[in-house]
């Protein structure tokens, strides 16, 4: 997963996480977490159970804007960690892969 690794730096980090912290006050989040929905798992929650998640983490040089954070379960955030989407998926894919109760289809 170091493969597309590329830390930010300590300013960028403070000033997204100071953003993100403005963002969760925003009616536009409480009606983000208000639809109940984890974006990864698709998942039903109560909105005190949904965490803010960075698409791009904001270690990975992502921003606290609407296009890159999604309402997400605990359970989820805390897998994804600080993955990059083709990372995710990647991870996402292994999992499918190994679970004999799900089947791969590779005919297409």
């Amino acid at each position: 997963m170091e493969d597309y690794y590329i830390p930010a730096s300590d300013e960028h980090i403070g000033r997204e996480r100071s953003r993100a912290r403005d963002l969760r006050n925003s009616q536009w989040w409480k009606r983000q977490l208000a639809e109940g929905l984890c974006h990864y798992c698709r998942g039903e929650f109560r909105p005190s159970e949904l965490t803010m998640d960075h698409v791009v983490p904001v270690v990975r040089g992502g921003f606290s804007k609407r296009g890159n954070v999604v309402p997400c379960c605990k359970d989820c955030n805390n897998q994804k960690q600080s993955m990059l989407p083709v990372e995710w998926n990647r991870y996402l894919e292994g999992l499918v892969e190994t679970d004999g109760s799900h089947t791969t289809d590779t005919s297409s």
